[in-house]
């Protein structure tokens, strides 16, 4: 049974399993949980035990172990001590996975959102709003950032620097 938190599933063991690992954060971006981030896909029983799908950013994302791992503590300390993480690969994830409320703690967090695949394909070029002061008058110093998700770019009004979460 996927689910999402609009839905969360019916079946309290269930419900339990998805509370928990929805709560885990990211390693990488600690101000985000998995279910902010969009790559917590689903729990459902299967051959008599739970199991919890998560989907990682990109095929070589280097958090994907440690994830796996949090999920799996978080499982462990919420009592469903016979619940399976596995990696799902399909669909992959995409930044439009990411929720509204994740957006918005990228944000606050200093790490300029990344634009919606329709935006993207409305505007074409994306323009960057710094998350400090909002401005766009902004640019983009470096391909690659903190992790290898974000790009570093830099804000010409405030002059501050920040990571932008690369699209995809």
């Amino acid at each position: 049974m996927n689910s999402s938190a609009a839905s969360l599933p019916k079946d309290p063991a269930l419900a339990i399993a998805w509370a928990a690992a929805a709560a885990v954060v990211d390693p990488e971006i600690p101000a985000l949980t998995l279910e902010d981030l969009g790559i917590l896909r689903g729990v459902e029983w299967r051959d008599g035990r739970i199991v919890v799908s998560v989907t990682p950013t990109y095929l070589g994302c280097p958090a994907t172990l440690a994830i796996k791992l949090a999920v799996e503590a978080a499982l462990l300390d919420a009592g469903l001590h016979t619940a399976h993480v596995e990696t799902v690969l399909s669909p992959a994830w995409s930044t439009d996975d990411i929720s509204d409320a994740g957006r918005r703690k990228l944000r606050e967090y200093g790490i300029a959102p990344p634009a919606s695949n329709a935006a993207r394909t409305l505007f074409g070029e994306e323009t960057m709003a710094c998350p400090r002061c909002g401005s766009t008058a902004t640019r983009r110093i470096a391909e690659f950032g903190s992790t290898a998700c974000k790009a570093l770019w830099r804000c010409e009004t405030c002059r501050e620097p920040f990571d932008y979460f690369k699209c995809h």
